[in-house]
């Protein structure tokens, strides 16, 4: 049975356990006032009963001190006793009327023993047989004699029991009322919440697979006072988080398929070109022999090209995983020396681009891998001769800036578009989005992207600057021991 009620209170709605739960709050309220009041009303009455026994009696006492008799001193419903207790035991005088008496004296007797062993007045409660509950009081009249009065406790019971059954009737309509109101009075003030949980059931109901997929429902309303705005506020802040992260989602999905549509296209170029040159080598080996060995060197060529696209894409793979397999082995190196020997690589692979190189009076010693960070310098200075056109000046400039060492590649071609500046660093994006270019004017289009992910790497970043006549790459590398900061 009890298991039954837990599993129906589990059912109920969150205003239906509150109601209840403040109804129960109220019964117990109700019944300590109730009972408190109950208990403060008995002892008053019962106090004022013992005044007027007390009264009564002194008006008794005197009658019968006097005349021996308690003719007009006597109240309705009310006993009396008088006792001659001059030899310590108590003997019963004749009453002046036999209704002055219980049929039971004994209760009578035993208080009037003990008052005249005690000399004081004594007050008892007694249960009188045949007459009911009693309220008994012994004094004594004069010397000798003892007065024992009793008053009935019947008036004070029914006006209790009256005032038991007054409050339990007004206490269960107030509970029923607050019960009834206080739950209209918390939906009400619930609303919100399910207003928000209608808002949650919607956005399941949303189809989330779509590329697109954006949450168009919010919670609104001003009503629940603060601590439900609060929450309401929270809530919408969760729904645009979520939003956002459906639109990286949707971006890197995009970029995703992107990346596996170039990265299909650059692979499926030299492979193709490896399959033909394969079959101009068996033709020529066994038609043309003198044309092997050129079909052999293009061949290696396609695979050479092939091999360095692969080690790019595994060098960024490994860059995103950093946590996982760091590809870097820093060390302490000279970057000024590092410059220079890119710049001898440079103009001896690319006389047709006349490069100056400008770098301090010392040397300038940093944690990096030597090796990662030739390779960012090539990739520029690279990037800088492919998309310019033959005879444009580049420069290559070493610097020291507060907290950091630069590196500058700069060239005087026509510059990079606006539109083109945020995403040159995204992987296989070219400016160029042509796809059949000629070998010579440009490569995979991971070049950058290379370069950007082994400065961050390094604990630094790049940046573009670019306008018509003027493209500067800033590479800027920490002071430091080199390892990743915040990206």
């Amino acid at each position: 049975m009890i298991a039954r009620l837990r599993r129906a209170y589990r059912r109920m709605r969150l205003g239906t356990r509150l109601a209840l739960g403040l109804g129960a709050l109220s019964l117990v309220v109700f019944a300590v006032v109730g009972t408190a009041l109950t208990t403060y009303m008995r002892d008053y009455l019962s106090a004022q009963l013992d005044t007027q026994l007390a009264q009564a009696q002194i008006a008794q006492s005197k009658s019968i001190a006097d005349y021996g008799t308690l003719s007009g001193k006597k109240y309705y419903s009310w006993y009396y006793a008088v006792y001659d207790v001059s030899e310590g035991t108590p003997e019963l005088r004749r009453p002046e009327d036999p209704a002055d008496l219980p049929k039971d004296v004994d209760d009578f007797t035993s208080l009037a023993r003990a008052q005249s062993a005690a000399h004081t007045e004594l007050l008892r409660t007694e249960h009188l047989k045949g007459a009911g509950s009693y309220r008994l009081r012994a004094c004594q009249v004069e010397p000798g004699v003892v007065l024992v009065s009793a008053a009935p406790l019947e008036d004070i019971e029914d006006t209790v029991g009256q005032l038991i059954t007054i409050q339990v009737v007004t206490f269960a309509l107030a509970l029923l009322a607050l019960v009834v109101f206080g739950r209209r009075m918390l939906r009400r003030g619930l609303k919100p919440l399910s207003d928000m949980a209608s808002t949650a059931h919607g956005i399941a109901s949303h189809d989330l697979t779509e590329s697109a997929a954006r949450l168009p429902l919010r919670a609104d309303g001003r009503d629940g006072g603060p601590e439900v705005d609060e929450l309401r506020t929270a809530f919408n802040t969760m729904l645009e988080h979520i939003d956002d992260s459906l639109a990286v989602r949707a971006e890197a999905e995009q970029r995703l398929r992107r990346f596996v549509a170039d990265a299909s296209h650059e692979l499926r170029t030299p492979l193709m070109s490896v399959r033909g040159y394969a079959d101009l080598f068996q033709y020529a080996a066994a038609n043309a022999p003198e044309e092997r060995d050129r079909h052999l060197a293009r061949l290696r060529a396609e695979a050479a090209r092939m091999g360095i696209l692969l080690d790019d894409l595994l060098l960024l793979a490994r860059l995103d995983a950093a946590e996982v397999e760091a590809p870097l082995r820093p060390q302490d190196a000279d970057l000024v020396e590092l410059v220079g020997q890119a710049a001898d690589a440079f103009r001896a692979g690319r006389p047709d681009h006349p490069l100056t190189v400008l770098a301090g009076p010392g040397p300038v010693r940093l944690a990096m891998d030597p090796l990662r960070i030739r390779q960012v310098v090539d990739n520029l200075l690279t990037n800088a001769a492919v998309h310019t056109p033959a005879g444009t000046k580049v420069s290559l400039e070493v610097a020291v800036v507060p907290g950091a060492a630069e590196v500058r590649v700069a060239d005087t071609g026509p510059g990079i578009p606006p539109d083109d500046r945020a995403r040159v660093f995204d992987r296989f994006y070219r400016v160029d989005k042509a796809r059949s270019r000629s070998r010579d004017r440009g490569g995979s289009g991971l070049g950058l992207a290379v370069a950007q992910s082994l400065v961050r790497a390094h604990g630094g970043r790049i940046e573009l600057t670019s306008e018509p006549g003027a493209t500067v790459f800033t590479v800027r590398l920490p002071v430091n021991d080199g390892r990743p900061t915040d990206r």
